[in-house]
């Protein structure tokens, strides 16, 4: 059977129809993934601008206070010494050593201890900021020393500028040198979302994760 002029014509438009609407969707693909990839770029230049920002702050920040981080004894002699830089300022320990033996160690260093303030309400990180922010607030405190160990200090420093930023408290990290790598960022990435947790119910969801832990 042969096809008739007209028909032949009708199956080469067809065809160029089919070859034009593929090469439009592989335009648009392209497109989205153009700008998808593009979005992406600007986001991570924006965290790092303002990351960027952020250290510039903090290295004019004066703060008011110092915050130690209870996990090891090792910060709290390093945050001894530290203190006696700062002699007038207060400082803070949040959870970590018996009350006694931290206050031994800041009494050996030669810190006063109307200086000290031990509070053992936090049971890990998230808790260590959202204890205090309110303590922090009622006392005026706007700015601190934030003492934690080199490995850990990305954890606290997310959880840090969720919990303490939305009450306007800065912070100045002061990492303590160690031999250990840094914590796994799935730590961070989660914590960090009971900080949002906290911000949104004021839970912060430490009984699940204990549990989570003790398995």
């Amino acid at each position: 059977m042969i096809a008739c002029p007209v028909t032949r014509s009708m199956y080469a438009l067809m065809g160029l129809r089919g070859r034009f609407d593929l090469k439009h969707k592989r335009t648009r693909t392209s497109k989205r993934r153009g700008f998808k990839a593009r979005s992406l770029l600007w986001f991570f230049v924006l965290i790092l601008l303002w990351l960027g920002y952020r250290e510039v702050k903090s290295y004019f920040l004066k703060p008011q206070a110092i915050l130690v981080l209870g996990g090891t004894p090792q910060r709290e002699d390093f945050a001894a010494e530290f203190a006696r830089q700062h002699p007038d300022i207060p400082i803070w320990v949040s959870g970590g050593s018996p009350p006694e033996y931290t206050e031994s160690v800041f009494e050996d260093a030669g810190i006063s201890l109307s200086r000290l303030y031990v509070d053992r309400d936090a049971v890990d990180t998230v808790t260590n900021f959202t204890t205090l922010v309110d303590k922090f607030q009622a006392r005026g405190i706007h700015s601190v020393y934030l003492i934690t160990s080199d490995y850990h200090m990305r954890r606290a420093r997310i959880i840090g500028e969720l919990v303490f930023g939305s009450r306007g408290i800065e912070f100045k990290p002061v990492p303590m040198p160690s031999n250990q790598a840094t914590e796994p960022l799935s730590k961070a990435i989660r914590d960090g979302a009971r900080a949002i947790l906290w911000l949104t119910t004021g839970r912060t969801g430490s009984t699940l994760v204990q549990r989570f832990d003790d398995r």
